[in-house]
């Protein structure tokens, strides 16, 4: 069985700052994880966070898709759970932007639920970020 995490997250920013955001390393180790992430289709990259009795803190990735400034795709491996990450963002118009997360792989309920829980915390962080 395989569930999918869908978020749609609306933000008061430039669509080329938003871009920036999930592109830049620097900028995502502020609202993500520490990473030495890439936006270069083929590129295998690390999240990093401080291990814990659940997991070592490592987070694997190879993007698969940029297409800037309105797609971005890459896995993400944690233990034995490989998902893949998709973000659109879409320009609405007057300053706002959609950006649409869609998690595809996901095994059972509780994961389910770790990721939305995760992402929706880190989408909030990245509010923050934008507004500066």
């Amino acid at each position: 069985m395989s569930l999918s995490l869908t978020l749609d997250f609306e933000y008061k920013t430039s669509i080329e700052k938003l871009w920036s955001a999930l592109t830049d390393s620097k900028q995502l180790a502020k609202w993500v994880l520490e990473n030495d992430f890439e936006p270069v289709v083929g590129h295998r990259f690390q999240f990093r966070s401080q291990p814990n009795e659940y997991w070592d803190g490592i987070i694997d990735g190879e993007v698969l898709i940029v297409d800037p400034p309105s797609r971005l795709s890459y896995t993400w491996a944690v233990g034995d759970e490989k998902h893949t990450v998709n973000w659109t963002i879409q320009d609405l118009g007057e300053g706002k932007v959609n950006l649409h997360l869609e998690q595809t792989g996901i095994s059972n309920a509780q994961g389910l639920a770790g990721a939305k829980y995760g992402w929706s915390n880190w989408c909030g962080e990245l509010e923050k970020l934008l507004a500066h």
